[in-house]
């Protein structure tokens, strides 16, 4: 490849990001419905031609939104791949780094937007939830292999039951309080789960651990 192709495929990935970023911000901002390419080419600098160029329409911008934001969880999941800290530490440090997600980050928004008004959308939205179901199931297993969990626990319903759980939260507290208030309420929540989910319950004893395994999310 010449210097030429590598300069015009730098501009090509800069410009979609560019698309991303302002398509995401106006999704969160607006909703899907009320959000249009040419506001896309406003807030992004980029012409409507730019837009189509690269996406074909606005449900293929909505999609790559979502699968921008599907390609940034494994980072969340492999900062907890340290065989010493116990599964469901990892699992509560993971919920709160989700939590973060959701209220910083604009892509992680405008994908649970997205999700959310995904009737609206002309195009299939991937769900979230076999993704995370899978990964509490995991840790839920791994749990129950080390003893963690209370006998009447099982690892694939209770994981189902979480994450459902964990999206309803998300979902009544920006309708209720604002997203400025998840963590506050996730850690609350995590107090009464754990009574259930702990063979020998210490709810706060395993939330403080887990936020003390927490490190600053990656930037850039």
């Amino acid at each position: 490849m010449n210097e030429g192709e590598t300069r015009m495929q730098d501009r090509a990935r800069a410009t979609r990001r560019a698309l991303l970023e302002a398509a995401a911000r106006l999704f969160v901002e607006q909703g899907y419905v009320r959000t249009s390419i040419n506001e896309i080419s406003d807030l992004s600098g980029r012409t409507s031609g730019a837009v189509y160029f690269h996406y074909s329409s606005k449900e293929k911008l909505a999609l790559a939104v979502v699968r921008e934001q599907f390609a940034a969880w494994p980072s969340l999941t492999d900062r907890y791949a340290a065989p010493g800290i116990p599964p469901l530490e990892k699992l509560v440090a993971l919920s709160f780094d989700i939590a973060k997600a959701l209220r910083d980050d604009v892509m992680t928004r405008a994908g649970a937007r997205l999700w959310a008004e995904r009737r609206t959308i002309d195009i299939a939205i991937p769900t979230p939830f076999a993704v995370w179901t899978a990964a509490v199931t995991r840790l839920l297993a791994e749990a129950r292999a080390d003893g963690e969990l209370a006998d009447e626990i099982e690892p694939s319903d209770t994981a189902t039951t979480l994450v459902c759980a964990f999206f309803g939260l998300y979902d009544l507290t920006e309708e209720m309080a604002g997203h400025e208030d998840l963590s506050d309420r996730l850690h609350r929540w995590w107090l009464l789960i754990l009574k259930a989910l702990q063979a020998r319950p210490e709810p706060a004893a395993l939330v403080a651990r887990a936020l003390a395994h927490r490190r600053p999310t990656p930037t850039g």
